[in-house]
């Protein structure tokens, strides 16, 4: 299934991006390509842009849908800055992305959409494809509708049908321009549509016709391989980060046997993990839909207190409306995880886009001293893990955790290495035995300070428990002034200790350097690849990435000691960086923001690097 026509060039990594209207299926397409290139043994990772309007006009910019992957035959950290490909359904996709493609990129176009109609909806005075704007570009013009029509002409399909493949008849068109074997794709038809048999075949003979197609073409003088990247041994496979996070959660649920609660309210864009977590019942995962935010943490609180893995998943506007509810689990030393799937905000926002921006309301959020947990995820394998350990954290501690996540990660895919239940850390639940005398509901671990965890209905462990503050000990309610001095400072201290059981801060590059860049979060991969790039060519830079947030790694304050320059990179106006001001004023930051829905690209933070270096 793999042409051998023309010349095949190998690649070390190459950027692809598949743009349409909300309706042509480009997320779908981008989905499918993924999939082929971790057959076909590439790393790789992606970019999901979905429009923030809903239901934006067909036919305009706003409504563009777009899908981004970069692979290579080396370790993948991105989803790339430029496209080397790009797939525009309509001039609408064309007109979006034209800022996202390098100045030699393939594009190729459906013609049958560059309608005057639709070139005026895209902000366009005359058509791209004849005005000259695209000299430079080696322009594939296909008639993508009127082939996929002729495709599935012998099925008598009706018009409107047959046209919903036609982003299949695109694929096929790529898998032909980097050799790959198109009838694996076919397995996802036959699964997906198994119920309506014409469909699949409709699909089948669309995706074989544009490959067919992109072999016919004498516009491809070249045709294009990436051979498999050096990964370990091992079981792989492609996952985002909303499918890793709920993975996560179920890999603790076996390991610390407990079962999960999950209560949630669905938002973009964290509702995958809720709707992956509701398919496995089979593995004591309970999730409940509430009603709205408050309900959804409020059930999970109640879920916490019964003994189970307690979660709930949300967005910015979500974590707003469950801070008070949060409280109440900090006031009575609940276990439960709150993952907070960052957008652009603030209010509804940006629905759709990915930004740094809640770090402040995760920090203090909240009404009262109510120090909780705060670990963020880099990448969307790394959801996987930081689910775990939230997980663990929350339950050894006996404390909230909330666990952020972008869009970005969230919804982007990268290539997964399935680990072995007997590598991962134990998680051991502080539970106490029935009709145990020495029981106290607020009694603490020498160590953690964590208080044990006594669940309803055992016999001989009656206790009080609610918002009002507790007596020291004992746990009855108390207004005492010094007793509610004790037990503040007891809380904030139980999640200080927490540094003694989280790893050091590393250091990516020279412990000692002219220039040190830190980040956190979702933005490791850009920042990762930069800094490799940067150390390369011989500069004098590192790079510190942070994933536990509160408390900050133990030797935070050594690791900047180091370094001549500090520089904060952040897709937020500067919440991180105000942090570490506020916890190591001794030190001056510099700060690099983006704040426009989008990551970092490597260029910028090379330049920006190189700016420092040469000030």
């Amino acid at each position: 299934m793999i042409s051998k026509k023309n010349k095949v060039v190998e690649l070390e990594h190459a950027v692809i991006r598949f743009a349409g209207d909300s309706g042509d299926g480009m997320q779908l397409t981008g989905s499918l390509f993924s999939d082929s290139t971790a057959f076909a043994g590439n790393d790789f990772a992606t970019f999901p842009d979905y429009p923030a309007e809903i239901r934006a006009p067909q036919g305009t910019v706003a409504g563009v849908s777009g899908f981004q992957i970069h692979f290579g035959r080396t370790d993948i950290h991105t989803s790339g800055d430029l496209a080397d490909v790009l797939i525009a359904m309509n001039p609408a996709s064309l007109k979006a992305n034209m800022r996202w493609i390098t100045k030699e990129a393939v594009i190729i176009v459906d013609t049958d959409a560059f309608i005057e109609k639709n070139i005026i909806k895209a902000g366009y005075e005359d058509n791209p494809l004849t005005d000259q704007s695209l000299v430079g570009h080696l322009v594939v013009k296909a008639p993508l509708t009127t082939l996929t029509r002729e495709a599935v002409k012998e099925l008598n399909l009706d018009n409107k049908t047959s046209q919903k493949s036609k982003n299949m008849f695109a694929l096929g068109l790529v898998f032909y321009m980097f050799n790959r074997d198109y009838t694996k794709t076919f397995s996802f038809f036959e699964t997906k549509f198994k119920s309506n048999p014409l469909i699949v075949e409709a699909n089948k003979k669309v995706l074989e016709a544009g490959f067919n197609f992109g072999d016919t073409l004498e516009a491809f003088a070249n045709t294009y391989k990436v051979e498999p990247a050096p990964l370990e041994t091992g079981r792989y496979r492609n996952v985002t980060g909303n499918l890793a996070t709920a993975w996560g959660f179920l890999a603790a649920s076996e390991k610390s046997k407990r079962d999960i609660f999950l209560g949630s309210y669905p938002i973009t864009p964290a509702s995958e993990i809720l709707q992956e977590l509701s398919k496995h019942k089979e593995l004591t995962a309970i999730s409940f839909q509430a009603e709205d935010e408050i309900a959804g943490i409020v059930s999970t609180i109640g879920g916490a207190f019964a003994g189970a893995l307690a979660i709930t998943t949300t967005s910015g506007p979500g974590l707003s409306l469950k801070s008070e509810a949060i409280g109440l689990a900090v006031i009575t030393e609940l276990p439960m995880v709150i993952v907070d799937v960052q957008r652009g905000g603030p209010s509804t926002g940006l629905p759709t886009k990915s930004e740094q921006s809640d770090l402040y309301q995760a920090l203090f959020g909240r009404n009262g001293e109510a120090p909780v947990i705060i670990i963020a995820a880099s990448s969307a394998a790394d959801c996987f893990y930081s689910a775990y350990e939230a997980s663990k954290l929350a339950i050894e501690h006996m404390t909230p955790v909330i666990l952020l996540t972008d869009g970005s990660i969230a919804n982007g895919s990268e290539v997964f290495k399935i680990p072995k239940m007997e590598d991962m850390s134990s998680i051991t639940a502080p539970l106490v035995e029935a009709n145990d005398p020495t029981f106290q509901p607020y009694a603490r671990d020498e160590e953690t300070l964590a208080r044990r965890w006594a669940l309803p209905g055992t016999e001989g462990l009656r206790h009080r428990i609610g918002g009002l503050e507790k007596e020291n000990i004992t746990g009855n309610v108390s207004m005492d002034p010094l007793n509610h001095q004790l037990m503040t400072e007891l809380r904030e201290e139980k999640v200080q200790r927490v540094a003694n059981y989280i790893p050091e801060l590393e250091v990516i590059g020279e412990d000692e350097a002219d220039l040190l860049v830190v980040s956190w979060g979702g933005t490791y991969g850009v920042l990762l690849t930069a800094i490799e790039k940067l150390i390369a060519e011989g500069k004098s830079v590192s790079l510190a990435h942070f994933k536990h947030i509160m408390p900050l790694p133990k030797n935070t304050k050594d690791v900047f000691s180091r370094y001549k320059k500090i520089v904060v990179c952040e897709i937020n106006m500067g919440q991180f960086v105000n942090y570490l001001r506020m916890m190591f004023p001794e030190f001056k930051y510099l700060q690099y923001n983006k704040v426009q829905g989008l990551p970092f690209m490597v260029t910028e933070i090379v330049e920006k690097v190189n700016e420092l270096l040469n000030d």
